[in-house]
């Protein structure tokens, strides 16, 4: 109760102090009209959709470097406004295999049993290529997390082929040691595979966790939409993937990622597993229960020997971010950095329609362009912030925030001096969820626009509190209602954009969102259904947040350090 109390003290003399600084130079110079054009033209039909990867996408980076230029922020990557990186994409080469040995008589195989590639496991993309043959050990959910006191590993593993269930303990218990119902960052497949190889681990197996999943799959089918590119079963593929055709985007990742990942990772299914169950031991069922104990399981010996041989070709694509900055005035703090951030890349176009993503994200990187002009504005007028503020344009975002964690694995700037990161992504329309909306509406309540029509949610509240106190001073002047509900929602929301990557890394972030819409995603997300005036409204509050944060006395800190 004491901690409690002081904690409402420190928020409320925060508060206090920071209502009484000065509005933000340059504040009313952003506005609907300014915002309104260069949306316009960055989500109109020329721009085809920014898509990762293509001429379009390329031509909104250097538009944004051009901008950034113009308005004489300085290059914060070296003497270039481009934070270069590679993604990594992949395709199924020729070779993979699984096989299970049936049978052993007096220490020598006399029987094996080979398996398909497509029928019953296919290798993941971040897949090393090579073979292995070892023991199989089940190892619960295979992840490694100190910060929640989780180690599957509790036993070595050195030597053997790991068999790791899907997803995380407790993933629908809003109660969750992990992040509640929002999935947690070492779940994630590569992470495991890293995990297992970091224990000395040859090979990794993957299985649905049938215990929270028990609702029959077809694995087939699974397999086809995993690799698209290759028809597994000429018989039964459609007639594009007899033809070999790829899938419109390409699943990518970072090759700073795949690079470290050294042993087979192969996903097998549900019934392939259970044959490498002991004949009378428990059952996968139940061994997956046994997963979800507090922290962690003892590995358990399986006792079948099992030999993967994995082929996946990967393809270097070069990928970049766009960075400017205002060196700060004081000559301590402007070693630290303020961030002001949104992801410019979205869908393309599918067959003969342009995915404009005038909201997502079309109206943060018009946002961020124009909270860049009024910083630039007032430093040639000789008021500057204390803290550097780097404004950043990342790219493909859509494809699994690669720009941002990207910047996270090569900052420009030690990730320890960033005083906080304010993140914009489709902050241009109001939050509208329908009656059968269907999934991509999972975890959100019907909800009207008209409720919506001068809100924005704030996500990472619960993970940046003292960043959030910033922000809401910053609101007093401006008067947009602020809604606080995404940070434990199953809709995930929290992680689906480019906060989540610094919050991962212990970086005070949040991500501003007017919210999801009949139009998200869609051919109709264009520039004329943008809500400017409140669109006008956030761009300010973002800019006079960013500026009182820049000039605080004291940086924010996170909850907790989630590295």
């Amino acid at each position: 109760m004491k901690r409690r109390a002081l904690a409402i003290v420190a928020a409320v003399v925060l508060t206090t102090s920071l209502a009484a600084q000065q509005r933000a130079p340059g504040n009313d110079t952003i506005t609907q009209a300014d915002l309104r054009a260069d949306l316009f033209f960055l989500a109109g039909d020329a721009m085809r959709g920014r898509l990762t990867d293509t001429n379009e996408n390329r031509a909104t980076a250097d538009y944004i470097r051009a901008r950034f230029e113009r308005a004489g922020l300085k290059p914060a990557a070296g003497n270039s406004y481009f934070h270069n990186y590679n993604l990594m994409s992949a395709t199924l080469g020729e070779g993979n295999s699984v096989s299970v040995v049936t049978n052993v008589v007096g220490g020598t195989t006399t029987g094996t049993r080979e398996y398909r590639s497509g029928q019953e496991f296919y290798p993941q993309r971040f897949s090393a290529s090579g073979a292995a043959t070892a023991r199989v050990v089940f190892a619960g959910f295979g992840i490694v997390a100190p910060k929640w006191n989780h180690d599957d590993y509790k036993d070595g593993v050195r030597g053997a082929i790991v068999m790791v269930l899907d997803h995380e303990p407790g993933e629908r218990d809003p109660k969750s040691a992990f992040e509640g119902v929002v999935t947690a960052e070492p779940a994630a497949p590569w992470r495991k595979a890293l995990a297992a190889q970091e224990k000395g681990a040859v090979g990794i197996l993957y299985v649905s966790d049938v215990h929270n999943h028990p609702d029959a799959a077809n694995f087939e089918q699974a397999a086809r939409n995993f690799w698209p590119a290759t028809a597994f079963d000429m018989a039964q593929a459609s007639p594009e993937q007899r033809r070999g055709a790829p899938a419109r985007i390409p699943n990518y990742t970072l090759a700073t990622w795949t690079d470290r990942i050294r042993i087979p990772a192969v996903q097998i299914s549900p019934a392939l597993a259970a044959t490498l169950m002991p004949s009378s031991g428990p059952t996968l069922d139940e061994m997956a229960k046994r997963a979800e104990a507090a922290g962690g399981i003892t590995p358990i010996a399986l006792g079948r020997e099992v030999t993967i041989r994995t082929a996946v070709d990967r393809h270097i694509v070069p990928d970049r971010n766009v960075l400017g900055m205002i060196e700060g005035s004081d000559p301590k703090l402007k070693d630290e950095w303020v961030l002001v951030t949104a992801h410019f890349d979205h869908d393309g176009v599918n067959g003969t329609q342009i995915l404009n993503g005038a909201d997502d994200n079309g109206s943060g990187t018009v946002a961020l362009l124009e909270i860049a002009d009024a910083y630039a504005a007032a430093a040639q007028q000789g008021q500057r912030p204390k803290r550097s503020v780097l404004f950043c344009a990342w790219n493909s975002e859509e494809r699994g925030l690669l720009g941002a964690w990207a910047f996270t694995e090569f900052p420009t700037a030690p990730l320890a001096n960033i005083a906080g990161v304010l993140n914009m992504d489709m902050i241009g329309r109001n939050e509208e969820v329908q009656v059968g909306g269907g999934n991509r509406f999972n975890g959100f309540e019907v909800q009207t626009a008209e409720s919506n029509a001068n809100a924005v949610n704030m996500m990472g509240f619960a993970r940046a509190p003292e960043l959030a106190v910033i922000v809401d001073a910053a609101n007093a002047g401006i008067g947009i209602e602020i809604k606080k509900r995404y940070d434990n929602n199953t809709s995930n929301l929290v992680r689906r954009s480019d906060q989540w990557p610094f919050l991962q890394r212990g970086v005070p972030a949040l991500g501003f969102m007017t919210g999801l819409h009949p139009d998200y995603h869609t051919q109709y997300d264009r520039p004329e259904k943008i809500n400017y005036v409140k669109m006008e409204k956030i761009a300010r509050l973002i800019h006079q947040a960013s500026w009182n944060l820049a000039n605080a006395a004291a940086r924010p800190k996170p909850l907790t350090n989630l590295q």
